[in-house]
């Protein structure tokens, strides 16, 4: 038997941004975790070739039990990398505690967690760059173009910036904690990334304005974030709110959990993920945590998590 591990991330800012080669603010989400075990069996009659997947945990209402063109395109992936031949059939269990399609990387998050149970499974060594590679091979599947911001940031330990393929650990000199709110609703990805393109289309200069505030953000919020101005992050990601709201990637929902948060006295509130539904990231102090909070519940979160700022800077460092 293999075991391979994960976790969520949620993007900080530079949503779509990324995908046009700007970067992007990514926060290892540690609470919420994907764990595959990966090992031979006899398959049952009804199961057909070499690949059997099944999914149980919170993630999934009910046990799923399937063998998904996206799992056999990376398995196959990840034996043709190893040069490992063979037909014995392969069982594949995913627990998952990600929501499906909320923007925290639940498919990269359960992709790395299944190559790494294959890796501890084969007894093969996989570095950094393997996985990441065979991990945003799955993602291309899954959301035609992948920055590779998920594939990366699910393996992260710390907070990252990324950027053209490329990531290093941020600088985390701020207290607070961030609240991540989930809206109840799937986004889509493929749908928000081609709204936004049909509005790059449309509009002459609109991709450069777009792309151009995405980076200055993401500029401030890096240097806030290292310098400990915690108040100027909160802004600067309401700020990065207000710029996907206004290319309608925000949802009615969304926009009243971002406005709740802010009026129970969050010092920054906005959309995190590709959009079209997902999440809400909200930055406050501790003494105003459970308030946003329960704004965040009374304008329609269906549950929410709290991501501590100084346990990320320990890790950072």
């Amino acid at each position: 038997m293999g075991i391979g591990r994960a976790h969520a991330k949620a993007i900080l800012l530079g949503e779509h941004a990324v995908v046009y080669g700007a970067p992007a603010l990514a926060l290892p989400i540690p609470q919420l975790t994907a764990t595959a075990s990966a090992g031979w069996s006899t398959p049952a009659g009804e199961v057909q070739g070499e690949l059997s997947f099944t999914m149980t945990g919170s993630a999934s209402r009910a046990v799923v039990t399937w063998a998904s063109d996206g799992l056999r395109q990376l398995t196959h992936a990840f034996k043709e990398r190893m040069g490992i031949t063979g037909t014995r059939h392969l069982d594949v269990i995913l627990d998952g505690a990600i929501p499906l399609g909320r923007g925290l990387g639940s498919s990269a998050a359960h992709s790395r967690a299944i190559v790494l149970a294959l890796a501890d499974l084969f007894d093969r060594e996989l570095d950094g760059s393997t996985a990441f590679e065979l991990v945003q091979t799955a993602e291309n599947v899954a959301h035609g173009r992948a920055s590779g911001v998920d594939a990366m940031a699910v393996g992260a330990a710390a907070p990252l910036r990324f950027q053209a393929g490329r990531a290093r650990d941020l600088a985390v000199g701020c207290e607070g904690l961030f609240i991540l709110a989930d809206s109840g609703t799937a986004g889509s990805t493929k749908e928000a990334v081609e709204l936004l393109r049909s509005g790059f289309q449309r509009e002459s200069g609109a991709q450069e304005r777009f792309l151009g505030r995405a980076t200055r953000l993401v500029d401030d919020a890096e240097l806030a974030l290292a310098e400990g101005e915690s108040e100027r992050l909160g802004t600067v990601m309401t700020d990065y709110h207000e710029l996907m709201r206004a290319a309608g990637l925000s949802t009615d929902r969304i926009d009243a959990m971002v406005e709740g948060a802010l009026k129970a006295g969050s010092l920054g509130a906005k959309i995190t993920g590709g959009g079209l539904g997902g999440c809400v990231l909200a930055l406050t102090q501790p003494e105003q945590a459970r308030e946003v909070a329960r704004q965040l519940h009374e304008a329609g979160a269906v549950q929410t998590w709290v991501v501590p700022l100084r346990r990320l800077a320990d890790h950072a460092g």
